[in-house]
């Protein structure tokens, strides 16, 4: 039996690692941080089948203890912080997490397990102000918020353990995958969320920023999946997982919105565009300035054919499945919330 150690288990990424490589017969381990409440989030339905060991990405010492109690063979590192926004809020806090915290990592590897593999989620962020369309493993890196500059600097580290020591390690540039276990606070689920109140009106409105950014979106069981084979291939190597395909945040706003029966009109552009149900009238979506980023990735687009040729990967999940989804899982949500409230009255 393998025995695989997860760091953000917790997270939408970790927990579809976790039942991916369960139903693999590997032996989980899952790194938490310990809180004041005791919260398993998207994990809690298989918290029996995994062994938690409390560190944080900060604290070397609890690092190496947690891959001496865990012997893993496979090292995912999916804890981040991982929202963008607040990066510019908390630029030290990212860095200390998202770069040192990689290195932390690494070192409690070669110290305990070096014939470990390590499995590093590096992102398309690292890719910034795009030099190069579409965006590939040999495209050079322009980031342009303190998360992507620290991701970059998990990426290259991630390849100097591999080169200076030998490690078997791996880093995956994922470009945006979603799912219905995103948190509220990233854009699309915001989105679906929203259309899902607004259809059984417990909402009025939507606010977003830079309608016209561009994105690469798939969804996050596709993705890890991907993790996995790069773990278990011969030789380590980087790659990117992307689908290939670009579309607006404008874009995903209409797809979400169609699938809860609500149909849009735009007006005007830029700060000054809004979306009106065209069955009522109503301005349901409004563009706010305070949403926009201080320096802005205007189009992100990944060439994933250096995985589908070398690990035979390919994403099973399209656009419009992984929008559907999204939406009738938060209406699932939003109705019952609404049936445990009537019946509480």
């Amino acid at each position: 039996m393998k025995r695989a150690l997860i760091t953000g288990i917790t997270g939408q990424d970790g927990s579809y690692l976790a039942e991916l490589l369960l139903d693999k017969g590997y032996e989980v381990y899952g790194i938490w941080r310990r809180k004041s409440v005791v919260d398993y989030g998207n994990v809690e339905h298989i918290k029996d089948r995994i062994h938690f060991i409390y560190a944080d990405m900060t604290d070397i010492v609890s690092l190496i203890n947690a891959v001496r109690l865990s012997r893993p063979d496979e090292v995912y590192n999916l804890a981040a912080q991982s929202f963008v926004a607040t990066s510019w809020d908390q630029p030290i806090a990212t860095a200390e997490i998202d770069a040192l915290g990689v290195t932390n990592m690494l070192e409690a590897i070669r110290t305990v397990k070096p014939d470990a593999r390590f499995y590093q989620a590096s992102t398309s962020e690292m890719f910034g102000k795009v030099q190069e369309i579409p965006q590939k493993e040999t495209t050079p890196f322009y980031p342009r918020s303190p998360y992507g500059v620290a991701k970059l600097y998990g990426h290259w580290i991630t390849k100097n353990y591999r080169e200076s020591f030998g490690l078997f390690t791996c880093s995956g540039i994922l470009f945006n995958h979603e799912s219905e276990r995103r948190g509220m606070e990233f854009v699309t689920r915001k989105i679906t969320h929203a259309a899902a109140r607004i259809k059984y009106g417990l909402q009025d409105s939507l606010e977003l920023g830079n309608m016209d950014s561009k994105r690469d979106w798939g969804h996050s069981k596709d993705y890890v999946y991907a993790m996995w084979l790069m773990l278990n291939r011969e030789r380590p190597d980087d790659y990117v997982i992307a689908t290939n395909e670009t579309r607006t945040v404008r874009e995903f706003v209409n797809a979400a919105f169609g699938v809860a029966g609500i149909e849009l009109e735009w007006q005007g552009s830029g700060i000054n565009e809004t979306a009106a149900d065209m069955a009522t009238g109503k301005t349901v979506v409004r563009v706010n300035p305070e949403f926009f980023r201080p320096a802005e990735v205007e189009l992100l687009l990944g060439d994933p054919s250096k995985a589908e040729k070398e690990l035979g990967w390919k994403r099973k999940i399209d656009f419009n499945e992984l929008v559907r989804r999204m939406v009738e899982n938060d209406m699932r949500i939003v109705k019952e919330e609404l049936d445990v409230s009537s019946r509480g009255k």
